[in-house]
This record gives C-alpha cells, sequence and structure tokens, in this order.
C-alpha cells in the first residue's frame, strides 16, 4: 500500500513534547512542474533528482506523456527523452490534472501555441477556479477557448499554428500567469514581454534560462520588471537538482517554533529571496531560526535551516509580500494564533482564489479553535495571548492541502487535540507528511 492509500481521510493531532532531527522536506513543487514540462520539450536528455512525487507534479507528468514525451524512473531519478516542441501530438483523451492549477495553468500556455486541441479537467475544487486571467492574454496571442462560465474547467485550447508575440502588464502579481504567457512564448515569433510591477516567485525564468533559452530582464521607467523572451529557442536536455520546497519545509518549521526546547534541522531548502517570504516573517516574529551551509543548486540559491523553539510576538506583514509567500500564510497563520499580541496580514485577496478560500477557511478554522480572529475586507487580524488555543475543533479542509497540514500542526500545540476533515488531499503536495512529522516526535493519527 502505497503512503498516498494510507493518508485516511480524517486525522487528529495532539499536544507534543519538543521535536527534533534532521530532515529533508519534499522536493520544490514549482521547480519539479517546470522540469518536467520543459524536459519534455527540450531536446536530447534530462535528469531529475529529488523531484516532488506529490499527485499534482503527477498530473504533470502524465500530461506531458499524453502529448509524446518519454518520462520513466529509474531508481531515484526521473529521465525525460524530449521531444522537441514542435513534435508534440495531441492528447487522444482529457488531461485530468486533478487539483493542481499549476499543472492547467501552465500547460494551456505550453500548449496554446501548439496546431491541437487539448481538453483539461481537475477535481471538484479545480473546477471552481478561475483560469481567465490565464485565458485573457493567451488570447491575445491567438489562441482559442471553451469553457464554463468564468472561465472554469473543464476547458478546451486549440492551440494557434503560430502565436503572436505580445508584451502584457500583469494586472494581478501571479507567477502562474507571468509563466503560463512566458511559456507560450515559446510558440511566438519575436520577443513575447511580460511585465510585472510587483517580483512575483520566478522558477520559469530560471529554468528557462538552465535549459537555454534567451530571456532577459530589464526595468521599465516606473521601476517594473519587464522580462522579455526570445521565441522558439533550442531547448537543450538538462541535469536537475530540485531543491526541497520552503512550501512544505514551512509546516515542521512552524512546529518546531511552537514546541519549547524543539531542534530541528531542515535540509536542503530553497531559499529563493521571492519564496523566503516566510523566513522573513518568522524572523520578525521572533523565531530562533537560522540558515546555514548556504550554496547554490542548479542556479537556485538553498540552505540548511536550524529551528529551535520560541516565544513568538505578533507583528503585521505588509501586502507587498503576498507574491513572495502566497502559499504559507495558513500556517503563518498557526504561528500568529500562538503569539503574544496582535499579528495583521494585509492584503490577501490573492487567498480567496486559491485551492480553497483561504481567508475564510483559515478564520473560520481558528475561531473553532479558540482563537480570536477577524476578517476586515482582505486584511486578517489573529489576536494572540502568548500561548496556544484550546483547540478541540474538526476543521473543515475544503480539499485543500495547505489547510489540512496547518491546522495539523496547530494540533502539536493545543491542549486539546485538533481534526481535519479531509487529510487525504494532503498527498497533493506532500505524500510523507505524516511519515516526516511523527519521525520529528509529532502525534498525528
Amino acid at each position: 500500500m502505497t503512503q498516498t492509500e494510507n493518508l485516511i481521510k480524517s486525522l487528529s493531532s495532539r499536544l507534543t513534547g519538543p521535536l527534533a532531527g534532521a530532515v529533508t522536506p519534499p522536493g520544490d513543487k514549482s521547480i519539479s512542474h517546470r522540469s518536467i514540462m520543459l524536459g519534455g520539450i527540450a531536446q536530447g536528455q534530462t535528469t531529475v533528482r529529488g523531484l516532488l512525487e506529490g499527485e499534482d507534479v503527477l498530473s504533470t507528468i502524465a500530461a506531458m506523456r499524453a502529448v509524446g514525451a518519454e518520462i520513466h524512473k529509474e531508481k531515484d531519478v526521473w529521465i525525460l527523452q524530449g521531444v522537441g516542441l514542435e513534435n508534440l501530438r495531441e492528447p487522444s483523451g482529457f488531461l485530468d490534472v486533478g487539483n493542481s492549477g499549476t499543472s492547467v495553468r501552465l500547460l494551456i500556455g505550453l500548449f496554446g501555441g501548439r496546431p491541437f486541441t487539448s481538453f483539461f479537467t481537475g477535481d471538484a475544487s479545480l473546477c471552481k477556479r478561475p483560469m481567465g486571467r490565464v485565458i485573457a492574454p493567451l488570447e491575445q496571442m491567438g489562441a482559442h477557448f471553451m469553457s464554463r462560465s468564468g472561465g472554469r474547467l473543464p476547458l478546451a485550447v486549440a492551440g494557434a499554428t503560430e502565436l503572436k508575440a505580445i508584451t502584457y502588464l500583469l494586472p494581478v502579481a501571479s507567477a502562474q500567469v507571468k509563466s503560463a504567457v512566458l511559456l507560450a512564448g515559446l510558440s511566438a515569433n519575436g520577443v513575447t514581454t511580460v511585465i510585472e510591477p510587483v517580483p512575483t516567485r520566478d522558477p520559469t525564468e530560471r529554468m528557462l534560462r538552465h535549459f537555454g533559452a534567451e530571456l532577459a530582464i530589464e526595468k521599465t521607467a516606473d521601476g517594473a520588471d519587464a522580462i522579455k523572451l526570445t521565441g522558439r529557442p533550442k531547448l537543450v536536455g538538462q541535469e536537475i537538482l530540485v531543491p526541497a520546497d520552503i512550501s512544505s519545509a514551512a509546516f515542521p518549521m512552524v512546529a518546531a517554533l511552537l514546541r519549547e526546547g524543539s531542534d530541528v534541522t531542515l535540509k536542503n531548502v530553497g531559499i529563493n529571496a521571492r519564496r523566503a517570504g516566510l523566513i522573513t516573517s518568522l524572523q520578525e516574529m521572533g523565531a530562533d531560526l537560522i540558515l546555514i551551509n548556504q550554496r547554490d543548486l542548479c542556479g537556485e540559491p538553498v540552505a540548511d535551516i536550524v529551528v529551535k523553539g520560541s516565544h513568538l510576538k505578533g507583528v503585521t506583514i505588509p501586502a507587498s509580500r503576498v507574491p513572495i509567500m502566497v502559499d504559507e500564510y495558513p500556517i503563518l497563520a498557526m504561528a500568529a494564533a500562538c503569539a503574544e499580541g496582535a499579528s495583521r496580514f494585509l492584503g490577501l485577496g490573492e487567498l480567496r482564489v486559491k485551492e480553497s478560500d483561504r481567508l475564510t477557511l483559515v478564520a473560520e478554522g481558528l475561531k473553532a479553535c479558540g482563537a480570536q480572529v477577524e476578517i476586515e475586507a482582505d486584511d486578517l487580524i489573529i489576536h494572540g495571548t502568548g500561548k496556544p488555543p484550546q483547540g478541540g475543533a474538526t476543521v473543515k479542509t475544503a480539499l485543500d492541502h495547505r489547510m489540512a497540514m496547518s491546522f495539523l500542526v496547530l494540533g502539536m500545540a493545543t491542549d486539546e487535540p485538533v481534526a481535519v476533515d479531509d487529510a487525504s488531499v494532503i498527498a497533493t503536495s506532500f505524500p510523507a507528511f505524516v511519515e516526516m512529522m511523527n519521525g520529528l516526535g509529532a502525534k498525528i493519527g
């Protein structure tokens, strides 16, 4: 029986003592997705070590196989024989990407410039999420779409024989929209430019360069980044070592902070400045958290992170930090609920259109556990008392893996256990979550 099959639907966690040990969190999800996509369209062989083997990335692997890429695993190495972008073939059936918003948004960009039609669907959660912000620029480039109302899945994209290079100003700070346009730009003649007024996560830019694309970043007159990609590049297979995902490392990181006497080392974690907003925020809260053995891995900065139990204090996190830590707000909210004083997380509107309405669900879950929480417009205010809330609730996850893991971490610090109604979704990004956390001393089951 696989780890995924072992994850029962309902799980709970209970008060634990200090956590201790050294672990390597699962591979970076963003880099894993992109290594499979670009390795699948590059010329020659790509090898990937450290790939995240969660359900989201496996959905991307299945989709790339469906369009002709040869992908298999030998021991702990994934091997891809790329077919070249121009040789992708029309998939024979629906591409079911499960819960993975990254898969569908990036793949419709990649396939939007190919002369075939592809059909996408997903699980109940993904089919509620809007795709319009990706559809709009791709239609400007020449791709055609049919979807349910609001740009929701199921969705069909009819690729253009030749896409038009455009200059696109991002209306929202979104690495996925930026990435979809750049991946479409691989099929365009000329230079595709994406202008982002607010910097977002940049694994696509780094990975495109790693595979040989001509990509430059310039500053506009008003200080925005203009990312310029020359279309129709020759991409060449590469060796890739995927660092550990800071979004996954966040769970043992916060768990250790919340238990006095904890001493946990998280190894080989990506600390790209456009991903590391959580580290900055926790340090502002007083976390005993240091980076050691800093180094570079395939163009990505990595480090080992040593975390010790800490007395945290409330802070105000500006809206400008949302693009570089959007996925980490649920677990940061658990830290804030145990901190001393009020924390204000500003400008969290983007959390309403993630796997769930995370803003509402975090607030409701914390209230159910006894914390004092308010939502003012798109701001989340958590009134910490200097000790964990009481716990004792079963929290709704709404098919959201980060909600499930965040509240299981909270239950490790509360007097009464905290349960989540559906833990099966954890497998989308962190199949070994329960095993790893219990290995450090948690009591999840």
